[in-house]
Formats: C-alpha cells, sequence, structure tokens
C-alpha cells in the first residue's frame, strides 16, 4: 500500500461531501427534476429535419428556386411500382392495379396520384413493370408514420400474379423506425459485464441507475433544445448510444475507486470524497473533452450537424452531472454495504494483477510492442482510403423492406437512374438549350422538357442519368453538367449563371463534397482543444501528443474496418447490411470527434493513475505498471460495455444508425486492447523521463495544506 494526497477541501470534494450529507435532499431533488423534464420535453419535443447542406451550393440554390416558384412540388411523393407476369394493361392485371391507386389516393396529405395508364414514360418496354407516383403536401419527415404502415400493409403483395410495392421517404422512413432493443439489449449486456467485475448486484446497479438518469433527462432536454435548433432524426440515438455508455463508464471508474478506498479503510464518506477528488476529477476532464470534441462539429458549418453536436454534448454533460451529484448521494445511502448481493465466483482478484505482468512484458521489448501495434493499425486502415460517401437512399434498404421493392421493380423496368433525377432549374430565360445539352451527355438515360412556373420567371427540367444514386459515375456526371455542359449551353445568354443543378441526389452529393473539404478543419479543432485539455490534466506535452497520435490511428483503423465491411462487402450480411454500399456521408464525420473524445476517456483515466503513481516518487517503468495494474480491469470492463452498445444497433433496420455503431464498437475494441495494452506502455517505456516533460509556466505549485489518504497501487 502506497499514500497519496488528495485535497479536503477541492471544489469537487466539497459537492461530493455536500451531496452525501445531503443524500435524501439530493435524490428528491433528482427524482422530481427528471420527472418534470421528462414530461415537458418529451410532450413538447420539436420535429427532426433530415435536410442536409444548405449554404451556397447548387443544390441549394436550386431548392430556394424552386420553393418560392414551384410551392406545389414542396412536399414528397409515394411511388406504386408494379410487377406483373403479363402485360399491365391486361385487364386482370388493371384489375388489382386500380384499387391500389384507389387506397393511395385515400391516403391522408395526397393530393394526387398519376396512374401509370394516364401518361407515356410509366410502362416499361416488355409492357410487365409500371409505376404510379403520388404527390404529398408535406416532407417525409412530417408524414404520419401510423398512416404510412397502414398503406403498406394494404397496398403491399403479390396475388394473380401481380406484385405491388411501395417507395418513397416516407415508406422508408416507416419501415427504419428510431430505436428498437438496441438500447435494452445494450443495458443487459451493461448489467452481465458490471455483474462480472463487481460480483455484486449492488454495485452493479449504481452505474446503471445513474446512468439512466442521465439519458433520460438528455433526451428530454435534446427535444425541447430542438425548437432552437433542429436535429435530423437519427440525433436521438446516437445520444443514447454515447450516453449509455459514457454514463456507465463514468460511474464505473467512481464505484471502483469507492471501493478501493473502503478498503483501504475509509469510512464512506472519506471515500466518496475521494472516489470524487481522483475518478471524479477525471471524469469531469474525460466528458469535457468529449463535449468539446463533439462542439467541433460546428466547423462544418451544417445546421443539423450543430444539431447533432448539442444533442450528444447534452447528454455527455447530463451523464457527468448525475455522476457527480447523483451518484455520491448514492453512495451515501450504500455506505459499507456496496459488496452485499455477491454472487459467487465474480468479481475476485487474487495474486498479481495480469495487466501488470503484461504491462512488464511489453516494458522489456518496447520498440517491437510498439511497432507491431503501428503495423496492426495501419494495415486495418488501409481501406479507408477507398472510402466513398453518399447519403443511404432505397437501394441500400433491407432487401425484405417495400421501399427496396420499389426500387428494384422500378430499376429492371427502366434503369436504376429512374430513381435519382437531377432537377435542373433555371432563373429566368428559354432553358430548352441548356436540355438539349444535358440530353446529349454521355451518361444521362432522358430528359424532360422544361417546365415553366406559374408566373413564367423560372423553369424545371428534369434528368434521368443511366446510373443510381450510389453510382461513383453519377456522382462525376453532377460535376460534368456542372463545370462543363451547363457553362457551355449558357455561355453568352441570359442564363449564364443562373441554371443550377439540384435535386435530392445532387444535394447528398454536395453534402459530400462538403464533408471531404471541412473535415481537416474538425480535425484540427477536436485534436487542438482535446490537447489543450489533456496537457490542462497530466501536465506534459509529451503523453498529450502520444495521446492524440494513438487516438488518430485507432480513428483511421476503425474507418478502415467500416469501409471493407460496408463498402466493401466483407462479412456485411453476417453483420446485418443487405449489400454493399457506400459509407454514409454523416457518419465518418460525426464518428471523428465522438470517437477522438472517448478515447481520450481512457487515456484520462489511466494517464491520470500513472501520474499518480509517479508523484509519489515511483519510476516511470514502475508508474505505468501500476497504473495499468490499477486501471486494467476497470478499463477493460468499461470498453466492453461501449461495444456492446454500440454493436447492438446491428440489430436494428436503420443502415447509416449501425455503420455509426459498427465504426464506434470495432474503435472503442481496438483503443481499449491494442492502443491501451500495448502501444501506451510501449511509448511511455521508450520516452522515460521525457514522459513528464512540461514548459515551466505549466508546472503544478506545490500545496502544502494536503492530507495523505491511503489508497491501492
Amino acid at each position: 500500500m502506497t499514500t497519496k494526497t488528495i485535497s479536503p477541501d477541492g471544489a469537487v470534494a466539497r459537492l461530493a461531501r455536500l451531496c452525501y450529507r445531503r443524500r435524501r435532499l439530493a435524490v428528491v431533488l433528482w427524482v422530481l427534476g427528471a420527472i418534470a423534464v421528462m414530461a415537458l420535453g418529451f410532450s413538447m419535443a420539436a420535429k427532426a429535419s433530415n435536410t442536409f447542406g444548405g449554404g451556397d451550393s447548387g443544390s441549394a440554390k436550386a431548392q430556394k428556386i424552386l420553393d418560392s416558384r414551384f410551392p406545389q412540388a414542396k412536399g414528397d411523393s409515394i411511388t406504386l411500382a408494379i410487377r406483373a407476369d403479363r402485360d399491365v394493361r391486361d385487364p386482370a392485371v388493371r384489375a388489382r392495379v386500380e384499387p391500389a391507386l384507389q387506397r393511395l389516393a385515400r391516403t391522408p396529405h395526397v393530393t394526387g396520384v398519376l396512374s401509370p395508364y394516364q401518361g407515356p414514360g410509366r410502362i416499361s418496354s416488355d409492357g410487365r413493370i409500371a409505376f404510379a407516383t403520388a404527390q404529398l403536401n408535406l416532407t417525409a419527415n412530417d408524414m404520419p408514420a401510423a398512416e404510412v404502415t397502414k398503406l403498406i400493409s394494404d397496398v403491399r403483395g403479390t396475388r394473380d400474379g401481380v406484385r405491388l410495392e411501395l417507395g418513397g421517404s416516407s415508406i422508408a422512413a416507416a419501415e427504419t423506425p428510431g430505436g428498437g432493443p438496441s438500447e435494452g439489449i445494450g443495458v443487459l449486456a451493461a448489467v452481465v459485464i458490471l455483474l462480472i467485475a463487481f460480483g455484486s448486484v449492488l454495485a452493479m446497479g449504481l452505474p446503471i441507475v445513474t446512468a439512466l438518469f442521465g439519458i433520460g433527462t438528455a433526451l428530454a432536454l435534446i427535444g425541447l433544445i430542438g425548437h432552437l435548433l433542429p436535429a435530423p432524426s437519427f440525433s436521438p440515438i446516437v445520444a443514447a448510444l454515447i450516453g449509455l455508455g459514457v454514463g456507465i463508464d463514468y460511474a464505473l471508474f467512481i464505484v471502483t475507486r469507492y471501493r478501493e478506498a473502503l478498503h483501504d479503510g475509509e469510512d464512506p464518506e472519506a471515500a466518496t470524497v475521494t472516489a470524487l477528488s481522483t475518478a471524479g476529477r477525471a471524469v469531469l476532464f474525460a466528458g469535457s473533452t468529449v463535449v468539446v470534441a463533439m462542439l467541433g462539429l460546428f466547423v462544418m458549418g451544417d445546421k443539423l450537424l450543430a444539431g447533432v453536436a448539442v444533442a450528444a454534448s447534452t447528454t455527455v454533460l447530463m451523464t457527468m452531472f448525475t455522476a457527480v451529484t447523483l451518484l455520491p448521494a448514492l453512495l451515501g445511502f450504500t455506505g459499507r454495504h456496496i459488496d452485499r448481493l455477491r454472487v459467487p465466483g465474480l468479481g475476485r482478484r487474487a495474486g498479481r494483477p495480469l495487466a501488470e505482468r503484461w504491462a512488464g512484458v511489453v516494458q522489456r521489448r518496447p520498440l517491437p510492442a510498439a511497432l507491431i501495434a503501428t503495423g496492426l493499425l495501419l494495415t486495418l486502415a488501409v481501406p479507408a482510403l477507398s472510402m466513398r460517401l453518399s447519403l443511404p437512399d432505397s437501394s441500400t434498404q433491407p432487401h425484405a423492406n417495400s421501399a427496396y421493392g420499389a426500387h428494384e421493380i422500378v430499376a429492371r423496368g427502366f434503369g436504376p437512374g429512374v430513381e435519382a433525377p437531377l432537377v435542373i432549374v433555371a432563373e429566368g430565360g428559354d432553358a430548352s438549350r441548356v436540355a438539349n445539352a444535358v440530353r446529349s451527355t454521355p451518361g444521362v438515360e432522358s430528359v424532360q422538357p422544361p417546365r415553366p412556373s406559374a408566373d413564367g420567371t423560372a423553369s424545371v427540367t428534369i434528368a434521368y442519368p443511366h446510373n443510381g444514386a450510389q453510382d461513383e459515375a453519377t456522382q462525376k456526371l453532377v460535376h460534368h453538367l456542372r463545370d462543363t455542359v451547363v457553362p457551355g449551353a449558357t455561355r453568352g445568354t441570359a442564363l449564364a449563371g443562373k441554371v443550377y443543378v439540384g435535386g435530392p441526389n445532387a444535394a447528398s452529393i454536395d453534402f459530400a463534397d462538403n464533408v471531404q473539404k471541412r473535415l481537416p478543419w474538425l480535425v484540427a479543432v477536436v485534436v487542438g482543444l482535446s490537447l489543450l485539455l489533456l496537457v490542462a490534466l497530466v501536465r506534459s506535452i509529451v503523453i498529450a501528443a502520444q495521446a492524440a497520435l494513438m487516438n488518430l490511428l485507432s480513428i483511421a483503423a476503425a474507418y478502415g474496418v467500416l469501409t471493407a465491411v460496408v463498402q466493401w462487402g466483407w462479412a456485411g450480411e453476417v453483420l446485418g447490411f443487405p449489400g454493399a454500399m457506400p459509407v454514409a456521408t454523416w457518419v465518418p464525420m460525426i464518428m471523428f470527434p465522438i470517437l477522438f473524445g472517448l478515447s481520450m476517456d481512457y487515456e484520462v483515466f489511466l494517464v491520470s493513475r500513472v501520474r499518480e503513481n509517479h508523484e509519489l516518487g515511483m519510476p516511470t517503468r514502475q508508474a505505468v505498471a501500476g497504473g495499468l495494474a490499477g486501471t486494467a480491469r476497470v478499463i477493460t470492463a468499461a470498453a466492453a460495455i461501449m461495444v456492446m452498445v454500440f454493436l447492438s444497433v446491428l440489430l436494428g433496420a436503420d443502415v447509416a444508425v449501425k455503420q455509426v455503431g459498427l465504426g464506434m464498437g470495432v474503435a472503442i475494441l481496438i483503443d481499449a486492447t491494442v492502443v491501451r495494452m500495448l502501444l501506451v506502455p510501449a511509448l511511455m517505456e521508450l520516452c522515460g523521463e521525457a514522459n513528464w516533460w512540461v514548459p515551466r509556466f505549466l508546472r503544478r505549485r506545490p500545496e502544502p495544506d494536503r492530507a495523505p489518504v491511503p489508497t491501492h497501487s
């Protein structure tokens, strides 16, 4: 046993003591406050918004003209896809199709239905495939899911040789709702892991209860914040995943330190103060790092990404707040009975910790260990060099869904580009010359004649590419039209500089281009601010730089695994992906700040313990070995919880959210194994005493009023 110095009068210590002594009041305030916030937040939550992009992109300019000059086209549409074993004009087939068209017309918010029998271009050349279109007077986000689900149930099916499927954004949204069983599975996995780690039902329950309070209130607050800063529909899911992971982890670290202090002979109040002054302080720094990293998304210049940043940050802040206020109060009720309700055979340690023995192995051969770890991470990162970005559409939906079925039918009859139309908007003048130029462009399948607005001040031309929205050729076509075809067709005319290529397909491409352009700024801001926070905590430039480098390597490796699974299709079907597809545009951008912040969490908990040992006079080698021994078990449990929470979303239906879960789960697994157990001890051994170099102005001044408090080493 050794001793370390803990300030009995620090701000965190005073807060811990206050919550412990006024524990009844603290718990009552938390319960009443949580009920009030959740009742208000869930009943008055703002609607989600999924309109990415904006700004000065070509698609954003086209959309502004469409909204002002073509207001009747503001809503989304529903497609009825028809496939028959004979000509769709056959009376028997029409007898099956007509009731479906009538049911579609009776659907709330449908303003009109264009039958395949009413105009050209809606029946395939062989006559066996056709489609109808129903125009809505609102967007897919606002379409009642219950109405859409009922429509699918009434219309979809195969009978008498006729197959009917429904497609469109509202159909896809109804078939892939947020949430599902993943959160429950994540909690169940956390319960099992905590039982294994603690061996006590009571010790296991404290982190779960604390995390659930933080997540519940945070989700309610996110709904209210949405009125000021709209967020996309996946924000609550991502926020809940992060909150569940960090909320349980933060409470886990504090409860672990509390148990250590009790076992060292401290009374419950002193143990609570010790736990909050050490692990609790690390929680505040770690959580602050995650928040700062998430707020780095403001650099992307997209209001919806800013909404995601605020949603995730709110969840982390609330879990931090519960960890340092509610948890000390609960520890006050628990007292010395933290290990009650033990599960036989679990939670016990004997002999020299395995992590300490492993650290000795790595420290004896630090250079080979560092090279092996770095080589492994770089190898895993290689696929990321070929990563392509695109927003998911009907072609990426689960193959059992109606949205995918409609896509499959329409693509077979009319080509994949029919569902990836390019909306070419001209502001004033005759756009026929532009339409002709687009029609003669390689890669364009067909072009509709320009359609003027009611006031004659604008026109819309619809062009259908040969390839689908997810095909790289379509992205190149959009850039070719903008850079060469349209400028050439309008040069010297009144339309010069007033023709824009827009539509959902072009908007997705613009969003991906914006991500690729601004991602380096996001990386620079997140890494820079996180480094400042870590330097402030560990008082070491070298350790902070090591942490940043290792985090970048582990995130790059996660990107590589994500690309190999999602885009290359390696084990994709086994993991629940319907087929190979580009990575969802927002996924790598959301992953980076989250993962960088979470990786810093483990760095903070490990290095802060190593720092404590070093300040006691231990040489670096012994301090690192002791730090690993003291934190390996709890970091392993915390990482296992996060991995299970993140991977649980693979059971859901939303392919983009599944990509996030897979990428983050892989990253945390890599970070807790290759990085923490191999690369960290190797690099710290190689740097030796240089680990602790810090400029004179950052050196901590002595604090003579500190008293020794025993702790494990």
